[in-house]
């Protein structure tokens, strides 16, 4: 007799589907195996989630899986588990939740192949060699990585910032021959440790002395305190038990320069995680893991669901960043399930950051976590000093006022390095026209185009339409036209016309998009040659440059008067996190803050008393108008070809919804501040409730509703929980 199994198939629906299990698939099955399957005129690769179970569906109307794709399970039962979890917690399908788990090779009906890397050594001849040439900066570099290293794979070197093109000539020219493997007598190669102070020694004991249970940490620490030091004597711990890490970082672009300090104290033994990754090497890293051939895993978001063998810590750095949720699609927050991960495999949790989320600093005040300091810079650098400066009344060339210029130039003629922040890539966020006022908008979203002069074109941050750059005005067909505001691109050009003889590298999405640019400007800089950095937030996520002693934020005004509550401690947290980039090292920094607003109280208290008294000053507000973190919310968002049809159907569950409960409120249909995004029109629905599971309860009545709903073709809807932005 067949039996039967649950299948989690990649479709809308909420729920499982019951399958025959023929005895002509000769293996019994197992929960996270991949197997194909009938789905209506389709065939489609699901993961069983459950076997042994029963239905009163006759067996003759029930259909079978046709295929199984492993001989084990690809999924471990832990990792199942949480997929039903954060199915159920989220409110979203479950084969979507545990499709997104998978690598995308392994989301086909295809047996998953595992490509060995290729690993490259320093030759032995290399002394006999003739030396490379003295304008090979790069290739000086990428060797001398590789002999402090010992070995590094080609994904490796490429992770670290290097091309295929500074590679191949070093082993072309014999100076790097291929290694068979990872060798494990690198030991001997590892990086000299720094000395560390006391809140240092502190936080590593409290954190290796809960290896092997769950606990929750979060480790508060100024920038360039010296949080990194701490992870990596925490990891060493824990790889002393034979254990396995997971660690967190919110960006690609922080990939490179912390895979090359892993790598340095952990040789041959680090995978990396990220969409920067080809299929296949992403593949190849996730089995690395799986096997437990590699121990340790330094990812994006997505490498919360790596599979382990034995999980013995998880670390999140930059906790507070939004990077870590899901926009879209599984809208799950890394952050939190890296939480429940560490639960499921009674292993502590690190959270760490200069500028702890309000949600974290609130489960310290709950007990809910522990709370590690470091109040000090690592080495004895000080902390820079911040000075607003009010630009109300005062000329400004290209956004940049006389004050910052000088202080650029002082900076620079000293010999060191400056940083001037605008958190707005492109030339210009406006074009209009000076003689008719027409201004450049998106047809597609209610939002204007921004200007990208180097590349001659109109773009749209939004939707991502583009079209040239006009030379007339399309209404009146004058030439005056102008440029209203500046971007990260029109910052780069000003400064070169003041700074001609000064290296200016500009980092944003636009400069680093190819791969390991990114890191190519890094090391650029680091050769703590007097240069002028311009960029957005891709500066302010934990980039060490010693030698950047100023940094200059060009606007900081328009996130304090945000219509999201949260705008504020976002904008509080980017202004601490840009200013710790100066005076990192020796010598001491400065920050220059231009503002209209220099009475403004959340800029008084970010200045003359930090982060923490700010927080706190949010954290009292957030309780006086029980906001979360204080209270738990969620969003039901609807877009629709018409903003009508968006706010009908979450009309229609709203009327469904349990009313009068004073524990709980819902507020809408509201339509979005832009509620027209890529041609369509969007809407939601935003409840509150006191109680998590009263929360819960009312999005399960919701959801429910909403699938039943006879509802328009082009109508899409979605449920956030937790969510970081209300529309």
């Amino acid at each position: 007799m067949s039996k039967l199994v649950t299948i989690a198939v990649p479709c809308p629906l909420r729920r499982g589907f019951d399958y025959l299990w023929p005895d002509t698939l000769q293996l019994d099955p197992e929960i996270g195996m991949r197997v194909t399957i009938p789905f209506g005129p389709r065939r489609l690769v699901g993961v069983i989630i459950a076997t042994n179970v029963s239905n009163d569906i006759p067996s003759h109307k029930m259909k079978a899986v046709l295929k199984v794709l492993d001989t084990r399970p690809t999924l471990p039962p832990d990792l199942v588990e949480l997929g039903c979890w954060g199915a159920e917690y989220y409110h979203h399908p479950i084969g979507d939740c545990i499709q997104q788990m998978l690598p995308v090779t392994l989301r086909k009906a295809e047996q998953a192949k595992e490509r060995p890397a290729q690993y490259w050594q320093c030759s032995d001849q290399i002394h006999t060699l003739p030396p490379l040439s003295t304008r090979a900066h790069k290739q000086h570099s990428l060797l001398a990585i590789v002999q402090q290293s010992g070995q590094l794979s080609r994904r490796q070197i490429k992770d670290l910032g290097y091309s295929n093109n500074i590679l191949n000539p070093l082993i072309d020219g014999g100076y790097l021959c291929k290694a068979d493997a990872p060798s494990a007598n690198t030991a001997h190669l590892q990086a000299e440790k720094p000395t560390l102070n006391r809140g240092q020694e502190a936080a590593v004991d409290a954190i290796t002395a809960t290896l092997g249970r769950f606990e929750r940490f979060l480790l508060d620490g100024v920038t360039g305190s010296g949080k990194t030091e701490v992870y990596l004597r925490a990891i060493e711990s824990c790889l002393a038990r034979g254990e396995q890490v997971l660690v967190l970082i919110p960006e690609i672009g922080l990939t490179p320069q912390t895979l090359q300090r892993f790598e340095q104290r952990f040789p041959a033994n680090v995978s990396t995680l990220h969409s920067g990754l080809s299929d296949g090497e992403r593949l190849h890293n996730w089995q690395k893991i799986q096997s437990d051939e590699h121990k340790i895993v330094l990812g994006t978001r997505s490498a919360v669901f790596t599979p382990f063998n034995k999980l013995g810590l998880i670390i999140v750095d930059e906790e507070h960043d939004a990077s870590y949720k899901q926009q879209d699609g599984w809208r799950y927050s890394a952050r939190d399930i890296a939480v429940k991960r560490g639960s499921d495999h009674h292993c502590p949790v690190v959270l760490g950051s200069a500028t702890p989320s309000l949600d974290s600093l609130h489960n310290i005040a709950q007990s809910r976590y522990r709370l590690l300091e470091l109040r000090e810079r690592a080495g004895g650098a000080s902390a820079p000093s911040i000075r607003l400066l009010d630009i109300r009344n005062e000329p400004l060339d290209d956004g940049l006022s006389k004050s910052l210029l000088d202080a650029t130039t002082r900076t620079v003629n000293a010999g060191n390095q400056a940083l001037v922040f605008l958190n707005r890539r492109g030339f210009s966020p406006q074009l209009q026209c000076h003689s008719c006022g027409w201004l450049a908008n998106c047809q597609a979203c209610d939002a204007k185009m921004t200007v990208h002069f180097g590349r001659r074109e109109l773009r749209c941050h939004h939707c991502d339409a583009s079209e040239p750059l006009p030379t007339i005005c399309p209404q009146c067909h004058n030439h005056q036209l102008i440029y209203q505001g500046p971007g990260t691109e029109r910052l780069e050009l000003s400064l070169r016309r003041h700074f001609p003889d000064v290296p200016i590298y500009r980092i944003d999405r636009d400069t680093t998009s190819a791969k390991g640019s990114m890191q190519s400007l890094v090391n650029d800089i680091r050769t703590g040659e007097p240069c002028i950095l311009v960029g957005t937030q891709m500066l302010a996520k934990g980039h060490h440059f010693p030698d950047v002693t100023l940094v200059g934020i060009v606007d900081i005004d328009g996130g304090l008067f945000s219509a999201d509550f949260r705008g504020p401690e976002r904008s509080g947290q980017l202004l601490i996190q840009v200013a710790g980039r100066a005076g990192r090292a020796d010598k001491p920094g400065t920050v220059y803050i231009q503002t209209h607003c220099p009475d403004h109280p959340a800029l008084q208290a970010l200045v003359n008393s930090g982060y923490q008294p700010f927080a706190q000053q949010l954290l009292a507000e957030r309780r006086l108008f029980s906001l979360p973190p204080i209270s738990f919310s969620a969003v039901i968002r609807a877009d629709a070809t018409s903003l009508q049809g968006a706010e009908d159907f979450l009309e229609q569950i709203k009327a469904a919804l349990p009313l009068g409960d004073t524990q709980w409120s819902i507020v809408g249909p509201l339509p979005a501040p832009m509620t027209r995004k890529a041609g369509r029109f969007r809407a939601a629905l935003i409840l509150q409730a006191e109680r998590r599971s009263l929360l819960h309860t009312q999005l399960h009545t919701a959801c429910h509703i909403g699938d039943q709903l006879n509802k328009p073709q082009n109508l899409r809807w979605s449920v956030d929980v937790d969510p970081i932005d209300l529309f």
